[in-house]
């Protein structure tokens, strides 16, 4: 063998080990992303998920607006990444408990039943103003002891919700998505599918509320959210007692 055909050989060899090395690397990323992914969304390979639905507030019929089905696709592609399977169930119809498996909730709680309950049992510092008669505070959230009315297309807010049952290593979380309008339900599960890395960088497998804010929705749709804060403490919290009125003493002169 001359040595131009052993310097070839041996190049080949090496880029052969090079690539194959190179895969290696990429499989072991990969892997380690899925699991880190699947991990933060309580999604093993093969297992069950609930999209639970909400119903269009505004429809005669039963019917769910074109934001929210755009929000209910978004889920089911992040599930799908993850290898889980998904039950779509409607709002009305879900009769489980919490944790069994991993939820995803989609609606404020003037669409979604399966809404009010969660909010009652984990979102104690939360009021959402569902009064369909129009004014200032109609649609407004109240945290603790901050209120934040919208906007409708200039400003409006949504809640992105991270929660777990107790203290249960097995237990499986609940996404809820709880927006004023069906355009900021789409935005918090977008915000959701880009951010979910840095949120799992951040959180963990532990609970967490944020509050969104989307921007101009009139003009610019789902795409421009900002985060407002994490507002996990005064959203699991009880709601501040509101301040006592001073009684006015009447004598008799």
């Amino acid at each position: 063998m001359t040595d131009d055909v052993r310097n070839i050989v041996l190049g080949v060899v090496a880029a052969g080990i090079s690539a194959a090395l190179g895969w290696l690397a990429r499989t072991y990323l990969w892997k380690r992303r899925l699991r880190r992914k699947q991990a933060f969304f309580g999604l093993p390979s093969s297992s069950e998920s609930l999209l639970v639905v909400n119903r269009d507030p505004a429809a005669s019929e039963r019917a769910v607006h074109r934001f929210d089905v755009f929000a209910l696709l978004e889920l089911s592609a992040l599930i799908k990444d993850c290898g889980a399977h998904v039950q779509v169930v409607t709002q009305d119809m879900v009769h489980q408990g919490f944790g069994e498996r991993t939820e995803f909730c989609v609606g404020g709680p003037g669409s979604n039943r399966r809404m009010v309950a969660h909010m009652a049992a984990m979102l104690p510092g939360v009021r959402v103003n569902v009064d369909p008669e129009p004014g200032p505070d109609r649609g407004a959230f109240q945290i603790g002891a901050e209120r934040y009315r919208m906007d409708p297309g200039v400003t409006e807010y949504v809640l992105l919700a991270r929660l777990t049952a107790g203290d249960r290593r097995e237990a499986r979380p609940a996404f809820l998505f709880c927006g004023q309008r069906a355009v900021t339900n789409q935005a918090a599960t977008r915000y959701l599918a880009r951010h979910h890395e840095k949120l799992a960088r951040k959180h963990g497998t532990n609970s967490f509320v944020l509050l969104l804010k989307v921007v101009n929705s009139q003009a610019y749709g789902p795409d421009v959210v900002e985060l407002v804060g994490d507002v996990t403490r005064a959203a699991t919290s009880p709601l501040p007692a509101p301040a006592a009125t001073p009684r006015t003493s009447h004598r008799a002169s």
